[in-house]
């Protein structure tokens, strides 16, 4: 537990007019409903992100005395950072790196462990740096395999497609060849690999290249940039208990929103790693091929190359767990050469591979398919290894600290890393079943059933037929969640009938209140979802690795001659699966294709990565970007600006994701800044859901931190509300931060002065509640005394709204 820190001084008497900053929550909102004036005008900022206010207040600091009732409000809204143009529907086929990115902020609170915590960061930056050879190798798998290999080396295959003519072995072409069919075929995947490094590299300059605020730092704090992501900045305390210091909250760290020289360095390690995969995948067919007796071209050619591939991949995983975020200071230093040539070394290689695989060999024969088979199961194999070192880690921490409200005891994290590596496989295999089926036309490839081609490897056949197993084992403890929420429900009548007491009862009424607010109450079950399908996941995915390498056929084939029962059910499992794979890839794809086409989808869209890109990139470069690493310094600037200039009270009111945003950026002022700022939140998701699965940076300690740095925080929530939630700040005494649950629907029944019902808000409108201005009112008040009333004043500007910033 954190040291009681004194509150903080009362700021000195305020000069200048009050300033409420709303800041709207997922989904976006404009500013003209934030404000509640459709004439509105932009304050500063540009057409991505920006603050706007209301025409008429575009000079309210200059006339304080217009202000004494309610504040000067203004609007930030940067719904343009993850809602906007159809392109950003592109970024659903990159889920699985969004995903392992999150659970490398999952870690469990660590105190003086340097070490455990460096560990848990390389682990997750080795499982996303899996995540991209899988990606890049379904590529390989698809255009190399499937399409130059088998398809175009198979006359009954290449004569179905014309478009495969030149490349067909039956025409005797200069592309015949198999070798030279694969080095065209690479052109696929590597521009693949290109087009995400260029993503990444152009998406920083538009999201992440906001400077902190603290742009005065120094690397003295890390000369040798090894301080590990958000690890202690003390020593060990394990090795020096005499040297350990406090260490400020990790938000508050003036480099923890600028993470540009890990992005880049990660950028390049994973970049070489894709390049180096597509030449494996073409170097291994030549290479073996050479190996055999009677090859024209020397075997010491391929032997050289490969040697210079391993060395190369040996360096891009050295860069990838050398080094982490180093958050104490701006780490804006530039890397060295290695660093910086990494990627064209790896495609230099690829080049010389495909030069390699192009040379002439009139008595090489395609046949069969390429030996991919074993690296998709080593591959497998370290993806699961590296979840179970995770998880030993994640754990060895939490009961070093442990707190109760923390995700699966800890073990958060890894459950979230390994759905990123099923999400992965789910969409590697889609990929590859679909085109497969899709050359091979009436047959089925991998079931000797009229197929024409071998398909794809077995492995991901074994992948597949364990979904319907997994779907089958989650129906348990959604059947348990449902009938739970029923009881629940029925439970909770006679309390909501007794809290709107004196009306007569209404039992319909009474049952759709206590249905929302027991549905509202599934958020808390999550996590055990969550544990439920990675430990299924883990386990089904290890018995598919066992299946496939000991038979080495198809679950169908590998089970002929066993009792009917069994042979029935592994036949099933694996039509069924296999539809499921394909089905579910078309559906993504089809929603990608909607969401680009269409505006709402795309806002729907737009909502999942506002709560899944609020992180950095700390462990997937080709994640989708960091909105708040634009977002976060917007905002600090902005309170900055206006507390120098103006000496005037300041509230930051957040809605929804908007009061993460806002925390994280008052955590970011300075302390003589932080003194004039009041904290409002509500509908927020601070403690319910980031305290919970991220408990390093949003649990107990640093949000009670929070509270005593901050001049005051007000925060509404709703029983109603599956989002938002009370912060739970243990201290003693309480510090009175938690105003809830507001009563939700305002009135039970119809009355005269309401004669329709009222609605049941649940996350929304929270501007609606009368509590809401009342909160605010106090917290202006606690800010420090209004201006005095001058007479004669006319008070017709300062009786309005402060608009809305529910988003």
């Amino acid at each position: 537990m954190a040291p009681a820190v004194p509150p903080p001084p009362r700021p000195p008497q305020n000069t200048g007019a009050a300033l409420e900053l709303l800041v709207h929550g997922v989904g976006g909102a404009t500013p003209q409903e934030m404000l509640g004036d459709p004439r509105t005008v932009r304050v500063t900022g540009d057409a991505t992100a920006a603050v706007y206010r209301r025409t008429e207040d575009a000079n309210g600091e200059q006339h304080p005395e217009r202000y004494r009732d309610e504040p000067v409000a203004e609007a930030y809204c940067w719904s343009g950072l993850t809602s906007g143009n159809g392109s950003r529907a592109l970024w659903l086929l990159l889920l699985p790196f969004m995903v392992v990115n999150l659970a490398h902020w999952m870690r469990p609170t660590a105190t003086g462990r340097r070490r455990a915590v460096r560990l848990y960061g390389v682990v997750v930056r080795l499982v996303a740096l899996s995540l991209t050879v899988l990606l890049t190798a379904a590529a390989c798998e698809v255009a190399l395999d499937l399409v130059a290999w088998q398809c175009a080396g198979t006359p009954s295959c290449s004569e179905r497609r014309s478009w495969l003519g030149f490349l067909s072995s039956h025409q005797g072409g200069w592309w015949s060849q198999p070798g030279r069919r694969l080095a065209l075929a690479a052109v696929v995947p590597a521009a693949l690999v290109g087009l995400l490094w260029y993503l990444s590299n152009r998406t920083w300059s538009a999201y992440e290249s906001q400077s902190p605020l603290d742009a005065t730092g120094a690397d003295a704090c890390d000369p040798d940039g090894t301080e590990e992501a958000h690890g202690p900045g003390a020593p060990d305390i394990a090795d020096d208990p005499e040297s350990a210091r406090p260490v400020p909250p990790a938000l508050s760290r003036p480099g923890f929103w600028y993470g540009r020289r890990l992005v880049s360095r990660l950028r390049a390690a994973h970049t070489a790693v894709g390049f180096l995969t597509v030449a494996a995948f073409v170097m291994g067919a030549a290479a073996r091929h050479d190996r055999t007796v009677g090859s024209s071209v020397p075997p010491v050619f391929g032997l050289v190359i490969e040697a210079a591939l391993v060395l190369c991949a040996v360096v891009a995983v050295w860069v990838v767990c050398r080094r982490g975020r180093s958050e104490s200071v701006r780490d804006n230093r530039v890397d060295g050469a290695l660093i910086t040539y990494l990627p064209g070394s790896a495609l230099a290689l690829l080049g010389l591979a495909v030069v390699h695989a192009g040379w002439s060999r009139p008595e090489w024969v395609s046949s069969g398919s390429l030996s991919g088979e074993t690296a998709f199961r080593l591959l497998a194999l370290g993806q699961g290894l590296l979840v179970v070192i995770m998880a030993l880690v994640a754990r060895s921490l939490y009961r070093r600290a442990p707190e109760p409200r923390t995700t699966l005891y800890g073990l958060g994290g890894p459950s979230v890393a390994m759905l990123a590596c099923a999400l992965g496989g789910v969409m590697t295999g889609g990929v590859a079943q679909r085109v497969a089926d899709w050359l091979d036309g009436p047959g089925t490839p991998g079931t000797g059933r009229g197929s024409i081609i071998e398909g794809p490897p077995v492995l991901l056949s074994w992948q597949a037929s364990v979904i319907p197993v997994l779907l089958l084992l989650l129906l348990v403890p959604v059947v348990l969640l449902v009938v739970r929420t029923a009881r629940r429900a029925r439970r909770m009548g006679p309390d909501i009938e007794a809290e709107y007491a004196p009306e007569p009862p209404d039992p319909a009424r009474t049952r759709r209140i206590s249905r929302i607010r027991a549905t509202a109450a599934l958020t808390d079950s999550a996590p055990w979802i969550v544990g439920v399908v990675s430990a299924a996941t883990l386990l089904l995915g290890a018995a598919a690795v066992v299946g496939s390498w000991t038979s080495g056929e198809v679950p169908g084939l590998a089970t002929d001659g066993a009792s009917a029962p069994v042979e029935s059910l592994a036949e099933a499992a694996q039509s069924t699966g296999s539809w499921l794979i394909g089905f579910g890839f078309v559906l993504f794809v089809a929603g990608g294709r909607r969401a680009y086409r269409d505006a709402s989808a795309r806002r729907t869209i737009g909502i999942l990565w506002d709560v899944g890109t609020f992180w950095p990139r700390a462990a997937h470069p080709f994640a989708p970007p960091c909105y708040a690493e634009r977002a976060v310094p917007d905002l600090a600037s902005r309170m900055c600006a206006w507390t120098a200039t103006t000496k005037g009270r300041l509230i930051i009111s957040g809605h929804s994701q908007g009061s993460v945003l806002a925390a994280a950026a008052v955590w970011q002022l300075p302390d003589s800044a932080r003194r004039r700022v009041g904290l409002l939140t509500y509908g927020s998701p601070v403690e319910r859901l980031y305290g919970r699965w991220f408990p390093s940076y949003f649990g107990p300690v640093p949000l009670l931190g929070l509270n005593r740095s901050v001049h005051c925080w007000r925060n509404l929530w709703r029983a109603t509300d599956p989002i938002g939630g009370p912060v739970r700040l243990g201290a003693d005494p309480d510090p009175g931060v938690d105003r809830g649950p507001l009563k939700d629907p305002l009135a039970y029944g119809r009355t005269t002065a309401l004669p329709l019902p009222e609605p049941i808000l649940g996350h929304s409108d929270y501007q609606a509640d009368p509590v809401f201005a009342k909160e605010r009112g106090a917290l202006l008040e606690e800010l420090g005394p209004r201006l005095p009333r001058q007479s004669g004043d006319t008070l017709e500007k300062g009786q309005k709204s402060s608009g809305r910033s529910s988003g």
